[in-house]
């Protein structure tokens, strides 16, 4: 099977940072797997926010991770490095990859795939990993969501607000995001959403306010940080926890650490890349046990918004960029 392979592939990529015209085709090698690796022919790449920062020069990718960018796909195991003995050749899997996954071929370790159950179309399995990752270990690990609380979740028709919002309902929670259209609101509740607030129109801390009854919310997935962060404490309840998982309103924020001490809130936060393998594939078997039998089950899907030909990266960049997008973009290749 593996002297079958070709030796090149077709992927996309850039030579220098900036806009989405930047991103090109090229002709590169097939990677080959190493110990604990597998190859994956891509069905599908997902298109994320990271994706988009790494494509303006702000988000490198780590230390022995493939340049081209793409952060999780979906497709048939093609190759099998020295040890795998969990999968076979052919297997159709989805996997949370470093990078490399706007390619034909892309490697991925054993212990990060999840296996495609039937009834999962290829490009709703490649919408999973970078979401489901994310959501999963930043509100219900770090941010310790658990049944009959309240999330709060900014962006709430975004790839992960979407992603928050099924996965709060489906383990108990009440879910409240904020959007930035009337339209967007109305789409945020047919995802799933109890409550959306458009920011636009109204100020989200005082509709918090009176969503909760004064009582505030438990949790706050936070992808804003800079001045959001101050107004984020102010929606929280006694005991509250703040998660900020990306800072596109700014990396710094002022806060009083008088409040954050009397209400005994935890301010916390991650970035999933950067993460050892061995933390990768621990979440992975977590969500292997807690979560994807509800995605075998059909209980849960990801919220799909374009599918786009692998060509057509830069298409997808400046669909994302936009910023009118419900759900997951994915790239076909």
């Amino acid at each position: 099977m593996i002297s079958l392979l070709p030796k090149t592939m077709t992927a996309v990529g850039f030579e220098s940072p900036g806009g989405p015209e930047v991103l090109q085709s090229m002709t590169v090698p097939v990677p080959e797997a190493g110990p604990g690796e597998v190859l994956i022919e891509v069905a599908f790449a997902g298109v994320n926010r990271p994706d988009v920062v790494q494509r303006q020069g702000n988000y490198p990718a780590p230390p022995g991770a493939s340049p081209l960018p793409g952060l999780e796909v979906s497709g048939r195991i093609a190759a099998l490095g020295e040890g795998v003995t969990d999968w076979a050749l052919g297997d159709a899997v989805c996997a949370l990859v470093g990078g490399g996954g706007y390619a034909t071929y892309c490697l991925a370790r054993a212990d990060h795939c999840l296996p495609v159950p039937e009834g999962l179309a290829m490009e709703e399995a490649a919408a999973f990993p970078e979401t489901l990752f994310t959501v999963w270990h930043n509100v219900f690990e770090r941010g310790h969501a658990r049944e009959g609380e309240t999330l709060l979740v900014h962006g709430g028709t975004s790839g992960i607000g979407s992603m928050a919002t099924r996965l709060g309902r489906l383990f108990g929670l009440t879910v409240i995001v904020t959007c930035g259209s009337p339209e967007k609101c109305a789409r945020a509740k047919e995802i799933g959403a109890h409550h959306a607030i458009d920011y636009k129109a109204s100020d989200f801390v005082e509709e918090v306010k009176a969503i909760t009854q004064g009582r505030g919310v438990d949790v706050v997935l936070d992808m804003v940080a800079g001045d959001y962060v101050p107004r984020n404490l102010k929606c929280l309840a006694m005991d509250g926890r703040h998660v900020t998982i990306a800072i596109q309103g700014g990396a710094k924020a002022q806060i009083n650490m008088g409040i954050v001490m009397m209400r005994r809130y935890t301010l916390t936060g991650s970035t999933l890349r950067a993460r050892s393998d061995t933390f990768k594939a621990l979440l992975t078997q977590e969500l292997r046990a807690q979560v994807w039998p509800l995605v075998a089950s059909g209980e849960l899907r990801p919220v799909m918004d374009r599918r786009f030909a692998l060509a057509e990266a830069a298409a997808a960049h400046r669909h994302m960029e936009e910023g009118g997008h419900v759900g997951k973009i994915v790239l076909e290749v």
